[in-house]
């Protein structure tokens, strides 16, 4: 084993850890030394969302220390940021395993630091952390999750002030607080007990009336309170609220996919529990098609993602992705509020650079700003709060499957979402349509955008060096054609520049550093590749467009769009 990993191993063993920390360690030399050699190779990262990783010992896993030591490193910061302030800090946690003691051990952390914890009862969704922070005034806040990955990993998110998580200069500033911390003698473990609140249901009631004043047709659910709704919660958080904003809201024909109901880090009925899987959403799928109902709906464990279910236009079950289902939010969002005379001049709406162009367009004919930021909802919320006052926030989102609704919240919503999704399927049944036939108007009235992504895995040590290569190689030798499309712009928001590959023009792109690259052609596709921030993965973003005059043209047009993406990834050599 190399030295320097196998000093990081030795400080475990004879420092202050527990003695079943210690065996497991021992256990692992013993029976499987890579595997120890992963577990210490390196500290895990506290990136600019925090932490993530597999659960077990080493300085390279999620586990008590990393978590420990994140949480004395993010109270160092919050100390010396509010020095004459009272500190308050909302914590919450989803269902994975361990995802409880990791809340606890971070609330005992923050509270012998003499901050004020506000610590929920139980499991609760991501986006009702963000609500708390904002509603009882915190400073920040810790949510214990690792969102959508595989039962064997956890995390730790951390919030600022306004509810959205750390954004410059917090971040990195946070970061360096957090590297600081060389031991877990540092930590400050307990003695804080005092300092702790439960929050449990007051906060809950307080969330779902924001939610429910988000809507805009509550006559049009009362109309349709009837509309046959199918809803997986995935062994995750949403079962805790999602129903009941379902019955705040007026529907009364809710039904829940049973065997993904309870509450289950192992996550014991899906491979990956991402409701942008389809193997995940098919039990719910399956029901919907039994019951004959009008909309499926899946949230992943911290309930800030959402998948859904409708029929298509020949009546059979088709999960939408995240561009469409963005599109059909942002769209309502923009209609609706229009035909109901409550739009205002400075309306404006958030999306990402990665998701689809068809939201800027949507925007354009409804007159309504549309601005475009860095992936992640963190941009987002720093956005609203550079332009609260002067420009009202109606709804944001990315391709990811997270809708972000109202102000009052600032991170991606799936409980919300749900709601609007309803909302949205209750206001076209009540014109005898689907979702899927709104989908097909807005092609045809705004453009048939159609996207595709593709994630390419690099794990292990080795693996984040791969992914590196291949940025590097994309960076100094672009394309010159992409599927025999000439590739005409290059966006670098690394280098913070983009270049017209045809003159050689050059501009500034203001936008904060971040390691993505997207590639236009003469004929409008879009290609965009991303490491991904929170896995050993590189993603890589498709998006083509044609025209579609008529709802007959739609599967032909479809076709075509899905093959020329097929041309892409060939060409690219990314199969």
């Amino acid at each position: 084993m190399d030295a320097a990993i196998l000093q990081r191993v030795n400080a475990w063993l004879n420092g202050n850890y527990d003695q079943e920390t210690k065996n497991t360690i021992l256990e692992v030399q013993q029976n499987n030394p890579d595997e120890l050699a992963d577990a210490f190779y390196r500290d895990l990262e506290f990136g600019t969302g925090g932490l993530r990783g597999l659960m077990g010992v080493g300085t390279n896993r999620v586990n008590k220390y990393t978590i420990g030591m994140a949480t004395q490193g993010f109270a160092n910061y919050l100390k010396k940021t509010y020095a004459n302030d009272e500190i308050k800090i909302a914590i919450a946690h989803d269902s994975r395993n361990n995802s409880r003691f990791f809340a606890e051990t971070t609330a005992n952390v923050f509270a012998a630091n003499g901050i004020k914890v506000f610590l929920f009862e139980g499991l609760r969704p991501t986006p009702e952390l963000s609500f708390a922070i904002r509603h009882l005034g915190c400073k920040a806040g810790v949510v214990c999750t690792a969102s959508h990955n595989p039962k064997e990993y956890n995390g730790y998110k951390a919030y600022w002030n306004d509810g959205g998580q750390l954004v410059p200069p917090h971040d990195k500033n946070v970061i360096t607080e957090v590297e600081a911390i060389q031991s877990v003698d540092e930590v400050k473990w307990s003695g804080g007990e005092a300092n702790i609140t439960i929050l449990g249901k007051a906060l809950d009631e307080a969330y779902i009336e924001m939610v429910k004043g988000l809507s805009v047709y509550p006559d049009v659910i009362e109309a349709q309170k009837d509309l046959k709704i199918v809803y997986t919660p995935i062994h995750g958080t949403g079962i805790t609220l999602v129903p009941q904003v379902l019955e705040k809201f007026g529907f009364n024909n809710v039904h829940i996919v049973e065997e993904q109901s309870t509450p289950d880090g192992n996550f014991p009925t899906v491979k990956y529990p991402n409701p942008e899987e389809s193997e995940t959403m098919s039990i719910g799928l399956k029901k919907a098609q039994a019951l004959d109902a009008d909309i499926l709906l899946g949230t992943d464990p911290d309930a800030d993602r959402v998948g859904i279910g409708v029929k298509n236009h020949k009546g059979e079950w088709v999960l939408m992705n995240g561009n469409q289902t963005a599109v059909l939010a942002f769209a309502y969002m923009m209609e609706a509020r229009k035909a109901k005379g409550i739009a205002q001049p400075n309306d404006m709406v958030i999306s990402t650079i990665v998701t689809t162009e068809m939201i800027n367009e949507v925007a354009k004919q409804n007159n309504v700003a549309c601005y475009n930021v860095l992936t992640g909802f963190k941009w987002i919320a720093e956005k609203i709060k550079e332009l609260e006052g002067k420009e009202n926030y109606v709804i944001g989102g990315e391709e990811s499957f997270g809708l972000m609704i109202g102000d009052q919240i600032r991170d991606k919503d799936a409980i919300s979402a749900v709601a609007l999704m309803c909302e949205m399927a209750a206001y076209e049944k009540n014109k005898g349509k689907t979702l899927f036939d709104k989908m097909i108007e807005l092609y045809i009235q705004y453009g048939f955008y159609y996207e595709n992504l593709i994630s390419i895995t690099k794990k292990g040590m080795n693996g984040q060096k791969e992914i590196a290569a291949m940025m590097e190689g994309f960076r100094t030798s672009p394309p010159a054609d992409i599927n025999g499309s000439a590739v005409v712009t290059l966006f670098d928001y690394q280098l913070q520049t983009g270049k017209n590959l045809l003159t050689g023009e050059t501009w500034s792109i203001n936008l904060p550093k971040s390691n993505v690259l997207q590639f236009i052609t003469v004929d409008g596709s879009k290609i965009s590749a991303r490491p991904s921030g929170t896995e050993p993965k590189i993603k890589f973003y498709f998006s083509v467009k044609t025209e579609l005059n008529t709802k007959s043209d739609f599967d032909a047009k479809q076709i075509e769009l899905e093959n020329k993406i097929n041309g892409i990834i060939t060409s690219m050599n990314l199969k």
